[in-house]
């Protein structure tokens, strides 16, 4: 992906995208030339997979736990997932992982995908309409 993407897609101009990058590179979470393409750093991915591992977390307790519509959840957990401590979220996890009974899946979970976090909401789904 490149800035005019990032500016475009996230209604930011080109120099405020620039000097976020710009900071990302300084704490060695991407690579980042001029023009050129930008790219997640082991450390940066890490800190990606925990942010979007927290917003889930969160989603998952305000759709299917609090049963607030997934359109207020999803704007509500982007809110949430930066402002939230990691003893709280992990507190969160624990409970939202013995309601849903999450821990008998018996496949190979694995966070970071995509196809596995659908598959955890529509089984806590099933679960918490059973």
């Amino acid at each position: 992906m490149r800035v005019t993407e990032i500016a475009k897609r996230l209604g930011y101009s080109k120099p405020s995208v620039n000097r976020a990058l710009n900071n990302l590179k300084s704490e060695g979470l991407i690579k980042y030339e001029v023009y050129g393409d930008i790219i997640l750093t082991k450390a940066g991915k890490m800190i990606a997979e925990s942010i979007m591992k927290r917003h889930d977390i969160i989603k998952l307790f305000l759709s299917y736990v609090l049963e607030i519509d997934e359109t207020i959840a999803e704007t509500e957990a982007a809110a949430m997932k930066n402002s939230i401590s990691e003893e709280s979220i992990s507190k969160l996890e624990q409970y939202i992982n013995k309601i849903l009974d999450l821990g008998d899946l018996e496949c190979c979970y694995d966070e970071k995908s995509e196809k596995c976090r659908n598959c955890v909401r529509i089984t806590a789904k099933k679960r918490l309409v059973e």
